[in-house]
This record gives C-alpha cells, sequence and structure tokens, in this order.
C-alpha cells in the first residue's frame, strides 16, 4: 500500500519550556529526525506535517533537505492533537491507500518497527507501536489521591507513535469521533470498530517532552550514529 505520513508538530512546547519542534538534537532539529526516517522507507510517498504558522516555512526547508523524495504538505495545527491530525487528513492525496500519524517531538522511531506497524495494517486493521508497561499502575482518586485499584500490568502497554490505519478508516475514525478529544487516534480507530493490534517498539522511542528528555535523546541518537560508523564494510 502507498503510505502516507503524517507529522504533527504543532504546540507550544509549555511542559518543555518553549516550542520544541525545531530544538537542535545532534545536530539537526528535533522533527528532522522523524523527516529522514520516513524518507528511507519505500512505501512512504507523501509527508503531511501540521504546524505552527510560523513554522510553514522552516518545515518546508526541513522536508526539503531531510526528505526531498516524499511529496509534502504542511497544514495548520489546530487547537488540539486531534484537530492538527484533522487537518492533516484533509491534506492527504486520495492516491494514498493508508497513513501513519507520528508525534513530530519522537526522533527515535526505527524503521524495523515503523515497517512492522505498515504490515499489520490493512480495511478494518489498525495498528500502533507500544511497549509493555513495567511499573505497577494503580488507580488513584483525583480529589483524595486514595488508591482504588491496582491494574494488572501483564495487560498493560504504553502507547508510542507511529500509529497506522487505511485512509479509510481513520477518516471514518475521526468523522465518527463527535466531540471526543482522544489522547491518540488508536482510541478513535477503536471507538469506530477497528481491530487495532500492538507492535512492540523500542522503549527508545519515547517523546521529549522535558527538558532532560532532549538531552537522553541526544545521547541515544549520537550512539547510534557510532554504531553504524563502526560497522565493518561488506565485500
Amino acid at each position: 500500500m502507498r503510505f502516507a505520513a503524517i507529522v504533527v508538530a504543532a504546540g507550544r512546547g509549555v511542559r518543555f519550556g518553549r516550542p520544541k519542534q525545531l530544538v537542535e538534537i545532534a545536530g539537526r532539529p528535533l522533527v528532522a529526525w522523524s523527516f529522514a526516517l520516513f524518507e528511507e522507507i519505500a512505501e512512504i510517498e507523501d509527508l503531511v506535517v501540521a504546524t505552527e504558522s510560523e513554522h510553514f516555512a522552516a518545515m518546508r526547508t526541513l522536508a526539503a533537505e531531510y526528505a526531498p523524495r516524499l511529496q509534502t504538505v504542511v497544514v495548520a495545527g489546530g487547537a488540539t492533537r486531534r484537530a492538527s491530525v484533522a487537518n492533516a487528513l484533509a491534506a492527504v492525496a486520495d492516491r494514498c491507500d493508508a497513513v501513519l500519524i507520528h508525534d513530530g517531538a519522537r526522533p527515535l522511531a526505527v524503521a524495523a518497527d515503523v515497517r512492522a506497524g505498515m504490515a499489520a495494517t490493512r480495511p478494518g486493521h489498525a495498528a500502533l507501536l507500544a511497549v509493555p508497561v513495567v511499573d505497577t499502575i494503580k488507580v488513584v482518586a483525583r480529589d483524595s489521591r486514595r488508591v482504588q485499584a491496582t491494574l494488572d500490568r501483564a495487560e498493560l502497554w504504553a502507547a508510542q507513535t507511529p500509529q497506522f490505519a487505511t485512509l479509510a478508516d481513520i477518516r471514518r475514525a475521526h468523522a465518527a469521533a463527535d466531540d471526543l478529544e482522544a489522547t491518540d487516534d488508536a482510541m478513535l480507530l477503536e471507538r469506530a470498530g477497528c481491530e487495532v493490534v500492538v507492535v512492540r517498539s523500542t522503549a527508545e522511542n519515547f517523546k521529549v517532552t522535558l527538558g532532560g528528555d532532549r538531552d537522553l535523546a541526544e545521547a541515544i541518537l549520537r550512539e547510534r550514529a557510532l554504531r553504524g560508523a563502526q560497522r565493518p564494510v561488506e565485500a
């Protein structure tokens, strides 16, 4: 199938302390790592970026540099994540069969995991990258902080992105969402009746949210680059 990659790179970075889309990490703006990843996956033909209006020119420049093969469209981000994705979905070319939706603040996804998610995608069947939860999770009352239940972590996974669906399924899921402000697109797909499966990903695929996350992401990216440079050249 022909995929379009949607990169959600809107927002003001309140918890980070400033907008983070263009913050440099390991020699590249944060969002450029995702552009470069999708450039190397042949099944991805289009790139749609949802961002703030002041970043339109920068995003087009970065896409031309790091993803020159992809047909790129930049659209305005919305007031919520769901609104940003909806704007991007409206801009996806109908010639695309499926989409993957990725947080621009996750620079550490790897191609093998993305391809596994793409392979699991077909009409009525969606997928998302995720990792098993390793901590014990408590359900806590908001008002008193009293523990109400302890969940079985054997059944719990932490959702990541990209998240994958056919273009028809994800558009239908967003159209049927009414006023629900879902925290991810898989939630909308579940609600619309799609079968959603998790594809186990690397725990390194975390979202850069706080200042310390940037430093950790940079260390991992530089280590990956070092490992790549040390691979023997095949004869």
